[in-house]
Parts: structure tokens; C-alpha cells; sequence
């Protein structure tokens, strides 16, 4: 996997990926993960995390709609929590293959940067 800017990241398409192909190393994890704001590495390396505090509740619903309409626009679907009326925790990850894809990284910067409109 090639490491990309936020930016470029925000310019491209998720691939379908049905399995077949290899999860990035947790070395290019953290190599990608330097371009992006934010977002964490689970200790294993198969998942990314980012935590929001938003400023209330309908702040917090509007996050998750944006992250939602990404993951559909994408078909790439991420886990999403909302805990304490304000807190938003979304997770990525890629069920096929079990680890993370470019796609994650995709799906990542395209959450941040539609998430801007909201901060």
C-alpha cells in the first residue's frame, strides 16, 4: 500500500474487496496514519479509531449522518458508537481480509474532512 496524503486520500475511490488481497503491515499503518488526524491504531493493527466530543447530542447524530452517507457513497462501512449523549467513536476496519485496506484510510480522511462543516 502507498502511503497518500489526507487530500489524496479524499480524491479516491473504495475498491470492492472481497478477501484475496493482504492487510498493510502495522509499519504502513502508521505510516498512512501520519497523514491523518486524529485516528489511532488498535494495539493488534487490524483496526483504525478516531474519538470525537462533540458540543451535544444533535451535533453528535449529525457526525454519525455524515459518516454514514461516506460509508454508503464508499461501501465501506465502519463501526460507529455513540456513547454519553455527545461521544463518537468510529471504528474501520476491513471484515474481508481482516485487517486494514486503503480503504479504511479512504473512508478515514473523507469522515474528517466532512466532518469540518460541523466543528
Amino acid at each position: 500500500m502507498d502511503v497518500h496524503t489526507a487530500q489524496e486520500l479524499t480524491a479516491k475511490k473504495c475498491q470492492p474487496c472481497e478477501g484475496g488481497v493482504d492487510a498493510c503491515s502495522i509499519a504502513q499503518a502508521n505510516q498512512q496514519l501520519a497523514a491523518l488526524d486524529a485516528w489511532q491504531l488498535s494495539d493488534d493493527g487490524k483496526m483504525i479509531s478516531r474519538r470525537w466530543q462533540m458540543k451535544n447530542f444533535v451535533q453528535a447524530m449529525q457526525l454519525l449522518k455524515i459518516a454514514a452517507d461516506v460509508a454508503e457513497q464508499e461501501q465501506h462501512h465502519p463501526d460507529l458508537h455513540l456513547t454519553g449523549y455527545r461521544h463518537v467513536r468510529i471504528d474501520l476496519t476491513t471484515h474481508a481480509i481482516g485487517g486494514l485496506s486503503e480503504n479504511d484510510f479512504i473512508v478515514a480522511a473523507k469522515i474528517d474532512a466532512s466532518a469540518e462543516a460541523i466543528r
